[in-house]
C-alpha cells in the first residue's frame, strides 16, 4: 500500500507540475499585448495562498514530503503569474489584485504561519490541514468566476480549457493519493475540485461547440 501511494503521489506530483504551467500561454498572451483584457487575477491570487500554505504543510507533516516539493514550485510559479497580473492589468484591476494578494498572500498567510508556531505540532498540523483544505476548495472553485463571462458571452475565450483540465486530473489524482494515505485533509478539497472542475469542463464543451456553431453562421458565403 505503501508503494502503491508513493507512485500515485508522484504521478499527482508530475500532474500538479502541468497544473502550475497551464497558465504559461495565457500570460504569454498577456505579455505580448501588454494587457491581461478580460482574464481575472482570483484563480492566481487564490493558487499563491493554496500552494504556499500545502508547502507549509508538508514541511511540518513526517512523511509529507511529496507534497512539500510539488507545492513549493507551485508556490514560485504563481508569485510570477501574480506579478505579471499585476504589472500588466488595467489600474482598476491592478489595484484589485494588489488588495487580494495583499490581504490574502501576505496578511492571511503570515498570520495563520505565525499563530501556528505556538500550538503543538498535532494541532498544528491539524489546523493547517483544515485552512489548507478549505482554500484549495477556493482555488478550484475561482475559475467559476469566469462562468458569467462564458454565458453572457457565449465564447470561451477568458475560460482556460488547459487550467480546468489540469485541475481535473489534479483533483482526481490526489483525492485519490488520499484515500490510499489516510489523510481527509487532502481528500476533502481535491474531491471538491474534481467536481468543480469537471463542471467547468461541461460548460467549456458545451459553448465551446456553440461560439464554433456562431462562427460558422457568420461566415460570409463564397
Amino acid at each position: 500500500m505503501e508503494d502503491q501511494s508513493f507512485f500515485i503521489g508522484v504521478i499527482g506530483n508530475i500532474i500538479s507540475v502541468f497544473l502550475f504551467l497551464s497558465p504559461i500561454n495565457t500570460f504569454d498572451r498577456i505579455v505580448k499585448n501588454k494587457s491581461t483584457e478580460e482574464f481575472n487575477s482570483m484563480p492566481y491570487v487564490s493558487a499563491l495562498l493554496s500552494t504556499s500554505l500545502w508547502t507549509y504543510y508538508g514541511i511540518i507533516k513526517p512523511g509529507a514530503l511529496l507534497v512539500a516539493t510539488v507545492n513549493g514550485f507551485g508556490a514560485v510559479m504563481e508569485l510570477i503569474y501574480v506579478t505579471l497580473f499585476f504589472i500588466f492589468a488595467p489600474p482598476r484591476m491592478k489595484v484589485k489584485t494588489a488588495k487580494l494578494a495583499a490581504l490574502l498572500d501576505m496578511g492571511f498567510l503570515g498570520a495563520v504561519i505565525w499563530s501556528s508556531m505556538f500550538m503543538e505540532s498535532d494541532t498544528r498540523i491539524r489546523t493547517i490541514g483544515i485552512i489548507g483544505a478549505v482554500v484549495n476548495v477556493f482555488m478550484y472553485g475561482s475559475p467559476l468566476a469566469a462562468l458569467k463571462l462564458v454565458i453572457e458571452s457565449r465564447s470561451v475565450e477568458y475560460m482556460p480549457f488547459l487550467l480546468s483540465f489540469c485541475s481535473f486530473l489534479n483533483g482526481g489524482v490526489w483525492a485519490l493519493y488520499a484515500v490510499l494515505v489516510k489523510d481527509i485533509y487532502l481528500l476533502v478539497p481535491n474531491a471538491i475540485g474534481f467536481i468543480l472542475a469537471t463542471i467547468q469542463l461541461m460548460v467549456y464543451a458545451r459553448y465551446r461547440k456553440q461560439g464554433s456553431e456562431l462562427q460558422l453562421l457568420n461566415e460570409p458565403l463564397v
